[in-house]
């Protein structure tokens, strides 16, 4: 029995019952707490007993790791071009830069910006897709003194502008044919055409310039989405900055013998994560062209090709590499994801160890991290891991009191990874970066992270989703997260993500998006059932949209806001469409398909989710009108939007009207 394979409801019923077991266990311990543990409603306060929230902080948090800080990536840099001048820094298709090469372009650059009269903690933007270039622009900034502030050519233009304006930037570094793109600024920066001005820049000194930063200057800023639509510019010092390279190389012992790879977009802060761990010390970065780096297969093969030690990719796309053939054996020792929730455990022949990250741009890329190791029958999905090193994790009820192992509560974040705060943002400073209560050190702050999570009980976390992500429908608060977890155990998904999305009568609809396993066979029904199972109705989705992935921000996060509406060439519905089978819904589906441009329609499918609005809804009333001679309000066709329910709504009224009629009205009819 203990090797027969559990279906998923058995799965999901052996989750639940181990919850409920453990939400016994915690309420017997809170009873005995509130016998021998003091209540208190100061903040960082613990209401246990002392060997519970001793085992969280000293055991768990226990994360110092002394680090060299007495040389910021720059200088470090500089070192390691001089320890290896001629081994290879950068590669790109058939072209290759050596350290020397990369740090001499650098090092003009940094002349030509210091001419310029910027000193420490200037913020420069910089426009560069992912090429060289890119890498000469970020170093050469921080060699100048500089603090670099990435941007995304592919962001609207009002948005670039605002950033600038924001960060008040007196120079861009770009390449030519992205310049255009702030050419109607309202105060232009000085601009600076990497390869336009190539010329210049080369009669630039090649020697590494004086540069007299410290660990507490800015190295860089990254903006990132607000809850208002206007961006934040997250501040991150030198100190952060080294805490998670020399981190990240003892981590995964990263030698100069390594070949890692960049992929992510030049605004995510992965890509310092992707370069200055591995610059610093002598290894290779690799960068994919653009249709390599989005598809898993040419990915895949391409890893192999170039003999990749350690890569990074976002979520999504580790969890659609990790479902392909790999060979038996391949140089690459790690997969490392982040940027999004991981749902699937690696199967037991892939040739590489997964590992999987969590941490917010405000604490410095990644706090947290754990090996996922093969498990072909989890009850959970895989952990964050622990916090890294020099970092500490709590995780606070509203009071910012510790909550008991297992129980969920808000992540918070300190230790040496936290940033300095919004850039021009004093209130939502002090909202999201409080002081700690749990550190001595003056000036310490928790960073609040706005995710939910919880302690498991050796030590590692389980992300449980954000804390705004509670919607409410028909007056149900409801969280996406729990459903997406149900859907997520379904063998036949990749990776499912729920929204909410409105109708024409701006009636709130649930709506699932999936990405199957590669050949994956599923039905609407099979989803349903499941949700059915664990969920009450009213958390049951009104149509499931399959894709072949899901579309993702430059961030490498699953981007909502791009999920299609659903229709009917992506709407997943049965093997077999209900037919109509009462000449009532026959005849509906031959009024109602061609008005959705559809050849043929299921009686069950809802006619707003195939993308009928007010307007065909009018038209489906007067033909309804025409067709069976009767009035249809408008409003039936929202509380009855399939054919199904329409029918028997045009039935019942049909009868209604006869048993209202005389004999002779009715013999008068059939006749």
């Amino acid at each position: 029995m203990g090797d027969e394979k559990m279906d998923i409801p058995d799965k999901l019923a052996h989750s639940i019952l181990t919850f409920i077991e453990m939400g016994r266990v915690l309420m017997e311990e809170k009873q005995e707490f509130s016998r021998i543990g003091v209540v208190t409603e100061e903040p960082g306060k613990n209401q246990f007993p002392t060997s519970n929230w001793e085992q969280q902080l000293a055991a768990w948090n226990a994360t110092q790791q002394n680090y060299p800080t007495g040389a910021c990536v720059p200088h470090l840099m500089a070192r390691q071009t001089t320890a290896t001048p001629d081994g290879i820094a950068l590669g790109m298709g058939e072209q290759t830069l050596t350290y020397r090469e990369l740090n001499q372009r650098a090092n003009q650059l940094a002349h030509y910006l210091q001419s310029l009269g910027i000193g420490p903690n200037v913020l420069v933007g910089l426009c560069v897709e992912r090429s060289f270039d890119l890498v000469v622009g970020l170093l050469g900034i921080l060699k100048a003194g500089d603090a670099y502030v990435p941007l995304d050519s592919a962001y609207p233009p009002e948005r670039l502008a605002f950033m600038l304006r924001d960060a008040e930037a007196p120079i861009l570094v770009t390449q030519q044919h992205l310049a255009s793109r702030f050419a109607n600024l309202d105060t232009r920066p000085h601009v600076i055409c990497l390869d336009a001005d190539a010329a210049l820049l080369a009669r630039q000194s090649a020697a590494d310039p004086s540069c007299t930063i410290s660990i507490t200057d800015l190295a860089y800023v990254i903006y990132t989405s607000g809850s208002t639509g206007r961006p934040k510019g997250v501040q991150i010092q030198h100190d952060s900055l080294l805490n998670l390279v020399f981190w990240h190389q003892r981590a995964f012992s990263v030698t100069s013998s390594d070949r890692a790879t960049q992929l992510a977009s030049p605004a995510f802060d992965a890509t310092g994560w992707e370069l200055w761990p591995y610059l610093t010390a002598g290894a290779s970065v690799f960068l994919p062209d653009e249709d390599t780096r989005f598809s898993p297969t040419l990915l895949r093969d391409w890893l192999v090709e170039h003999q990749i030690t350690i890569t990074f990719l976002p979520t999504p796309l580790a969890e659609s590499i990790m479902t392909l053939e790999w060979p038996s054996t391949t140089s690459l020792r790690y997969l490392l994801t982040g940027a999004d929730t991981l749902h699937h455990y690696p199967s037991p022949g892939l040739p590489f160890a997964l590992v999987n990250n969590y941490g917010p741009t405000e604490t410095t890329v990644v706090a947290t991290f754990g090996y996922v190791p093969p498990t072909e029958h989890p009850d959970l999905p895989p952990s964050i891991g622990r916090p890294i090193a020099n970092t500490r994790i709590y995780i606070l009820d509203e009071h910012l009191r510790l909550v008991p192992i297992g129980m969920p509560g808000e992540l918070y974040i300190g230790g040496a990874g936290v940033g300095k705060g919004y850039l021009n943002r004093p209130e939502l400073t002090a909202e999201r970066f409080i002081p700690d209560p749990f550190s001595q050190e003056p000036g310490a702050c928790l960073y609040k992270t706005g995710d939910l999570a919880r302690f498991l009980p050796d030590g590692q976390i389980a992300f449980l989703g954000r804390a705004d992500q509670q919607v409410k429908i028909r007056g149900f608060r409801i969280e996406l997260g729990e459903i997406e977890a149900v859907l997520n155990q379904h063998p036949a998904i990749q990776q499912a993500v729920v929204i909410v999305r409105e109708d024409a009568a701006d009636e709130k609809h649930l709506v699932a998006y999936t990405a199957l396993v590669p050949s994956a066979d599923v039905t609407t029904s099979s989803l349903r059932d499941i949700l059915m199972a664990y969920l009450p109705d009213y958390m049951i989705p009104s149509a499931f949209v399959v894709l072949d992935t899901l579309p993702l921000t430059p961030n490498g996060k699953v981007d909502r806001a791009a999920l299609p509406a659903p229709d009917a060439t992506n709407t997943l519905r049965d093997e077999a469409i209900a037919a109509p089978s009462t000449p009532t819904e026959k005849r509906l589906v031959e009024i109602v398909a061609p008005l959705l441009g559809l050849e043929q329609i299921g009686i069950d499918d809802d006619f707003f989710m195939l993308g009928g609005n007010s307007l065909m809804g009018a038209q489906v009333v007067m033909r309804v009108a025409e067709t069976f001679g009767i009035d249809l309000p408008l409003g039936t066709l929202f509380d009855a939007p399939t054919v199904r329910e329409l029918a028997g709504e045009i039935e019942r009224l049909i009868f209604d009207m006869v048993e209202a009629m005389s004999d002779e009205e009715v013999l008068r009819l059939l006749q």
